[in-house]
């Protein structure tokens, strides 16, 4: 694993991997699904760039809701912990940023031509979360094995009715909507696992997270109450501020360092773990001791921020590498300041020679 490997270094090329996985072709099981669901990929694409129209111009309530009970099932066929093998690349928090995350799919290459794994907060902050949503759910009915989708921290009620998914689709559609949406979320994967060595997952690492099994057996529908793994899952951070677990400054869950991280790694049998959850300046940033990534994957969050979206790409041979977007300029009205960091190395050396272990992504 490159996390201890010297061998990622600029320019390295992946080495092509022929996927031992059977992908599934649509087209040839379901060929009606498929053409409409091609029908709906390319009526949202629509809406990238045309601030005209929204998505109530192209879909209607009922269309969203077959789609939704259809991706259900798909998120219940699959574990709890779902598994995909590299090469792939790992998306962070998209927070509604519909044209963002199409400007990001003409950076970073789109399904199904590139394999993505989205660690969840597709909703809230932003103006077009159902837009968001609708589109990768189609992806994913469309090629279920080349995306995958996690659940994060605003794919609960509890944080979607507050940060503005309820009203989105109270205004849009109507509130009923609302609702399907929460069973929906209620059904998605709560982490996910790259080529068996990186664990993925919205928030971080749990107290209760003993085994990867621990993972696979939370039973679904599940909606997280105000402690224990699932909210763990979903919510705990990273910091520098110690070694063990420590309460959170978010009122929720944990804050954990660098030695949890560390016996995480060794008990699990994994390299890396990857999260999102919090803003971060560059898109991404590498925690003390190299364990761990934080991805962030839309720029000028919420318009307070001057971050830089990115993506963290894992080649066949699990190198790691960052595609990045820069953020666009604000108008000079926005009071934006730079994203703080969160876990990286107190030491200011050792934080940029962290950083830069991480290079550009170089096509093969």
């Amino acid at each position: 694993m490159s996390a201890d490997d010297n061998s990622n270094k600029p320019g390295s090329k992946e080495i092509p991997k022929q996927e031992t996985q059977q992908k599934l072709d649509l087209a040839k099981v379901d060929p009606k699904c498929a053409e409409w669901m091609d029908d709906c990929i390319k009526r949202l694409n629509g809406l990238y760039n045309n601030t005209a129209i929204n998505i109530c111009n192209v879909m209607s309530g009922y269309e969203i809701i077959a789609i939704i009970r259809l991706v259900e099932n798909i998120f219940m066929d699959e574990s709890n912990l779902c598994e995909a093998e590299a090469p792939i690349k790992v998306v962070g928090d998209i927070h509604a940023q519909f044209q963002d995350l199409n400007r990001l799919f003409d950076l970073i290459g789109r399904v199904p031509e590139e394999k993505l794994m989205f660690l969840g907060d597709y909703v809230d902050r932003g103006p077009q979360g159902i837009e968001v949503v609708m589109l990768l759910f189609c992806l994913k009915i469309r090629y279920r094995d080349r995306i995958y989708l996690l659940r994060g921290n605003h794919e609960t009620p509890s944080v979607n009715k507050i940060y503005g998914f309820y009203v989105e689709c109270q205004v849009k559609y109507g509130v009923g909507l609302w609702w399907d949406f929460q069973s929906c979320f209620n059904r998605m994967p709560m982490a996910g696992l790259i080529s068996k060595k990186v664990l993925c997952m919205h928030g971080g690492l749990s107290p209760e997270l003993i085994t990867l099994d621990t993972i696979r057996n939370i039973p679904r529908p599940c909606e997280p109450l105000d402690r224990g793994l699932l909210i763990d899952l979903l919510w705990s951070d990273p910091t520098n501020k110690g070694e063990g677990w420590f309460h959170s400054i978010r009122g929720i869950s944990y804050m954990f360092g660098k030695g949890v991280v560390e016996q995480a790694c060794k008990s699990l049998e994994i390299d890396l773990i990857i999260r999102a959850h919090q803003v971060v300046q560059d898109g991404y940033e590498m925690m003390s001791g190299r364990r761990l990534i934080t991805v962030f994957s839309v720029p000028n969050y919420c318009a307070q921020f001057t971050n830089a979206a990115a993506v963290v790409c894992l080649n066949a041979n699990l190198e790691i590498s960052f595609q990045q977007m820069l953020p666009p300029p604000l108008p000079p009205t926005a009071k934006a300041k730079a994203a703080p960091a969160i876990a990286n190395d107190t030491n200011l050396e050792n934080a940029k020679a962290d950083k830069e272990f991480i290079k550009p992504f170089v096509k093969a």
